[in-house]
């Protein structure tokens, strides 16, 4: 049984100094590197929206981080991020991206959102990610990236829906953590979903 790591959102904008910027983010980077070496298959996810993308704040003309709806559902208005051919939507500079087999973008239909590695939001869209995998003869996925409360966790337990042996590294992870407890409360919900926290 092959494991894969599956790095999460790696990204300009969702490190320091990035529009979205997750505190801390950019320590992830060397943890992937290392753990790159240790699995079987090295994929990353790549958050990838249209510059008229229904999850930007600015495209509702509302503050960011306020609570809105797209496609009929709750939806965090996000500050403009990782827009398709930008700097900022690139993978991380110190990211090693040799083992990379491939990259899955995501979020790129501008009605739906997609925090997950493998569905979008409403679970109708499918990026591949599943399918690939089980073609590449993976049984386990190591989950890692940004941001722990959003993208890593529903890539995380959609994972386990699909009947992968799931771990989680949670030294390869930090979060949003808009919430007090935001970040603690995902890795419980992973925890249940059936993630190993490790």
């Amino acid at each position: 049984m092959k494991t894969a790591l599956v790095l999460v959102d790696l990204q300009n904008d969702f490190c320091p100094g990035g529009a979205l910027a997750v505190p801390d983010g950019d320590a992830v980077i060397p943890v992937a590197n290392r753990w790159m070496q240790r699995a079987d298959v090295v994929v990353a996810t790549q958050d990838w929206h249209p510059a008229d993308h229904g999850s930007f704040a600015a495209n509702h003309g509302a503050a960011p981080y306020a609570m809105g709806e797209l496609g009929g559902r709750p939806q965090v208005l996000w500050p403009i991020h990782c827009v398709q051919g930008t700097p900022g939507a690139a993978l991380h500079a110190d990211l090693d991206q040799r083992p990379i087999a491939r990259i899955f973008p995501k979020g790129t239909r501008s009605d739906v959102d997609s925090y997950s590695g493998f569905f979008d939001n409403h679970r109708a869209g499918d990026t591949g990610l599943g399918a690939w995998l089980r073609e590449a003869g993976v049984g386990e996925v190591w989950v890692l990236g940004l941001a722990t409360d959003y993208c890593v966790k529903a890539t995380a337990i959609d994972a386990v829906s699909l009947g992968f042996r799931v771990r989680l590294i949670t030294e390869g992870c930090r979060g949003v953590g808009l919430g007090p407890t935001d970040v603690d409360d995902a890795i419980a919900s992973m925890r249940a979903a059936g993630v190993e926290v490790v």
